[in-house]
Formats: structure tokens, sequence, C-alpha cells
């Protein structure tokens, strides 16, 4: 018997997580960024297994022209009043020595929704978070941003101010209540109530291989705010043997079994070190914690550095922990698989349709791969190390301006996609890469029959990636490229995802493809 929970608990681009605890479910809520439906809802009744349960902001949000890196980051999950409340940021730009970053709240009766219309609330830093007091009273946190700091990082502390639920405005005037430690870098703040002090929670040093975990404690919820004098609570920092890096921005639930658990983000790099190459993105850990003597919280493995396997809760030692990463589409629903995602724009019927074609997903054109605004691409998150994806698709493009295949696709900027087109009255297979902004055609280019279907196959393996392609009816693989390296699809907030997309910079929408089916095989050890 494995009395063991192994991290982390949801693998692949699964940052920021908010836990939180209603009656006996837990739910943890993660940031999306740029990629729609946001705001990923994960359900367990233990702790030990999670399934994606919903996805929250489907409407709410216009995420068109976001820069890479942006949009939706860090929702608060709470509930109060007989209702879920999630706070989140719409971050708009990034360029120093500003953010533009929009905090709203929305509310339902269900986590599955209908969600209400977004409150807009404030702009001065990110990481919004709602508390509920024991009074009544209900406080919003954020993270500041100080532009005038001469620092590349400009977060400059925590802010609070009260929330009227009536009338759905902040009143009175922000307060700053915590200045950052030596760490700096302060966000991600949350309180929670124990023997009589407000304790306020926060991440520092930043989202990288510094990131850290920071309590301090008040008597009252305005401060002044006492540091616990062990801070970080948590950090990898220092620890080059560590599974777990980059580990911070926590929320705490206290379980059914009555042991206390936080959920955490971290990364597993495959290089260490200053690159920290971190394929997966941002992934959602957990570690067993309790209360000292001195009313301050600990990790029960008694350092302040996270486990790759913690106790499970007691009474739940005999549930086996079951991680399964696959995923296949045959495009039979009615429905697009919640699975999927796209960039910026939600999912649709008017360019993904599922009805017109039995057991295929006709993706009508949208602009380039690179286009912040109409991208006509669906993708799942890279969940595995090691794994096979592979698309099967009918497609008849008539200008080298039409395209449609599979892609690795990290953002914008970084990207290989391996593709049918159409050149010297042919039509053709062809791959591209975009690695930091610098894009280049491949000189493969094989000709293809024009009334085959074609399967596009993707092997990785770890730090490299391999692409393949075969004729319907044909047995022979074709090897577009072997062992490309994949390390640049990694380096900022989100994770790698595994699509397939249509494009046409000839007309908008003047071409589609039919794709058969869609298969992820995951190959990690689980």
């Amino acid at each position: 018997m494995n009395n063991k929970i192994k991290n982390p608990i949801l693998r692949g681009f699964n940052p920021d997580p908010c836990m939180l605890k209603v009656g006996n479910v837990y739910y943890i809520a993660v940031s999306s960024f740029e990629w729609l439906p946001g705001v990923r809802v994960y359900e367990s009744k233990d702790l030990i297994n999670w399934i994606h349960r919903t996805d929250i902001l489907t409407n709410q949000a216009d995420l068109r022209g976001n820069p890479a890196n942006c949009s939706i980051w860090a929702p608060q999950l709470s509930y109060a009043d007989g209702q879920f409340h999630l706070m989140y940021t719409n971050v708009k730009s990034t360029k120093r020595p500003f953010k533009d970053t929009h905090n709203y709240l929305i509310s339902s009766d269900s986590i599955e929704g209908p969600w209400s219309e977004p409150v807009y609330l404030n702009s001065s830093g990110f990481d919004p978070s709602l508390f509920h007091d024991i009074n009544g009273k209900k406080w919003l946190l954020n993270q500041l941003w100080d532009y005038r700091i001469t620092e590349g990082n400009k977060s400059s502390g925590i802010v609070i101010q009260e929330y009227d639920k009536n009338t759905k405005k902040l009143i009175g005037s922000p307060k700053k209540i915590f200045d950052c430690t030596h760490l700096k870098k302060t966000e991600a703040p949350h309180i929670y109530v124990h023997n009589g002090y407000y304790y306020l929670i926060m991440a520092e040093g930043g989202t990288g291989p510094d990131h850290a975990i920071t309590i301090a404690r008040s008597r009252e919820i305005t401060g002044s705010y006492e540091v616990d004098p062990k801070f970080p609570m948590m950090t990898a920092k220092g620890d080059e043997k560590s599974s777990l890096w980059c580990t911070g921005h926590m929320s705490l639930v206290t379980a059914s079994s009555g042991e206390l658990y936080i959920a955490h983000l971290c990364t597993r790099p495959i290089i260490k070190g200053d690159k920290n190459i971190a394929i997966l993105g941002r992934e959602t850990a957990l570690q067993q914690v309790y209360w000292d003597n001195d009313g301050w919280l600990r990790l029960t493995n008694n350092t302040n550095k996270p486990d790759l396997e913690i106790p499970k809760p007691r009474g739940y030692e005999h549930i086996t922990q079951i991680v399964n990463t696959d995923f296949i589409d045959n495009f039979e629903k009615d429905k697009i698989d919640k699975n999927w995602n796209s960039l910026r724009i939600m999912i649709s019927d008017l360019w993904c349709n599922l009805k017109v074609r039995k057991s295929y997903a006709r993706i009508t054109s949208g602009e380039s791969i690179q286009s912040l605004f109409d991208k006509h691409l669906i993708a799942i998150r890279q969940t595995d190390f090691n794994y096979i994806a592979k698309t099967k698709l009918d497609f008849d493009p008539n200008t080298f301006l039409q395209m449609a295949g599979i892609n690795l696709y990290y953002d914008e900027n970084n990207y290989i996609f391996a593709y049918i087109s159409y050149e010297d009255n042919t039509k053709v297979v062809r791959l591209m890469k975009c690695d930091k902004g610098e894009a280049y055609v491949y000189n493969y280019c094989n000709a293809i029959p024009k009334d085959k279907e074609i399967i596009f196959t993707i092997k990785g393996n770890t730090d490299k990636a391999s692409f393949y392609y075969e004729i319907e009816d044909e047995s022979k693989q074709y090897i577009i490229s072997e062992n490309e390296d994949v390390t640049f699809l990694s380096g900022g907030y989100t994770g790698n995802f595994i699509g397939i997309s249509v494009h046409d910079m000839n007309q908008l929408g003047g071409i589609y493809a039919d794709f058969d089916y869609f298969e992820y095989k995951g190959l990690d050890e689980k």
C-alpha cells in the first residue's frame, strides 16, 4: 500500500493554484493566461485524485490583441453567502514601467455556473483576493505595482480595501498593509484566520527559481503585520537536488480528516540553473503542513523544502492515485471536448464545427499562426515529457498561403508547425519553426496525393521532438524532421501545447480542413 501522494498532482500548464474546500469537495482553480476558456477548475473528493471539472471564463473576457503571457492571471476562488466567488486579473500589457492589470469579480450559485457579469474593481496591481471576514465585511487584497521603482520588478507590497457587496463597489481608501521583505516581488496575497490572528500568505522572490512563500500575521486585518521569523515558509531555492523548483503561490485547506494541506505552484525543469527549461510549464503540487507551538505554519517534513511525495489524508490511505494523461478525440460529440483550448477567442461552431461532416472537426481558416486576434487553433496541454501525438486530416489547399496541420505551440514567437500546403501546382507537406521570434520555413517540401488524407505524428522525448507523416491507406511513414530541439518552447508563464490549426493568408475563412481524430498518449511514468 502506497500511503503517499506523488507530486505534481496537476501535470503540465496548471499554474497559480487556488485551492478551496466546500463541504466535502475540494476545488483548485488555475491561471489560463491567453488560453480560453479561462480559469480551469479541478475537483477532488479525497485530495488524491483530481478531475477537470469545468472552466469558468467563457464569455466574460475579451483577450484579442493581448500580448503573450498576459490576460488571465492568478484566479482566486472563495465561497461565502451560499455562492462561489471568483477574482481574476485581465492583464492587457506588461511593458515596463507600467502594467495594465484590470481586476474583476464574478459570482455563481454553482461551480458550473452560470456566472454573473464581471464587476470591475481596480487596476492598481494583479493577484486580487476577496476575503470574507467573520464580521460580515469583505475585503479586496492585491499586489501593488509602483512604476517609480527603478528595478525591473516593481511589486511594492500588498494593499487592502473594503468591498461593499450591496453596491458592488470598493469603499474607503486602499491601505498598504505589507511592504516586501528582502526577497521582494511580493504578490499572491491570501488571508486566513487562526487563533485570533489574520494570516497574510504571500508569494515572494518572483515566479522563477527564487520563488518562495512568506507568511505574516496581525490581530487586526488592516495591520500591522509581523513576519514569520523563520520565513520563507517554503522555497526550493538552494536545493539543486529537488525535483520541484520555483515553488510558491500557496493556498490552504483543512482536509476532512483534519490535516492541513497547501496547494502551490512548481516546475520540473529538464535543464536547471540559469536556463531553468520547463517544457511543461508551471504545475500544481500539494504539501502537508501544521501549526507549530508559536502559531506559524510549517511543512510536516520540518524543513522549508517541498517534497515530491507527501502523506495521504488519514482514512484515505487505501485509495490509489491514478494519473491518466491520455486524450483521444474522434470528434463524435455534439460539442467540442472541454479539454481543448484556443487562443484569445472561444472555440466557436462558426469556425470549429462538429456537425457538418460526421465524426470530423471542420476547422475553417483564420489568420496566421502569429495572429493575436482571430487564430483558428485548438490545442491541449502537454502533460508528459515523453509522448506521442497524432492527427488525421483532409485538406485541399490551392495556394501556398493556405496551411493546415499539427503544431507544438508555446506562443506566437515560439512554435513548430508541420502542415499541408500547395506549391507549384502540387499539394505538399512542409515544416516551419519560430524560435524566439525568428521564423523560418524548412527546405523540406514533399509532394503528396491530392485526394488522400494525411496522418501527422509527433513523438516527444524530453528536450527533443520528431515529426512524421503517413498517406492514408499506405503503410510507410515519412520522416519530416527528427530530434528537433524543443527547449525554446518554455521560459514564460505558460507551458507547451499540442494543437491543430488552419490558416489562410489569402482570404479569411477562405478554406477549411476536416480533422478525423486527434490522439495524445503520455509515456511518462505515472
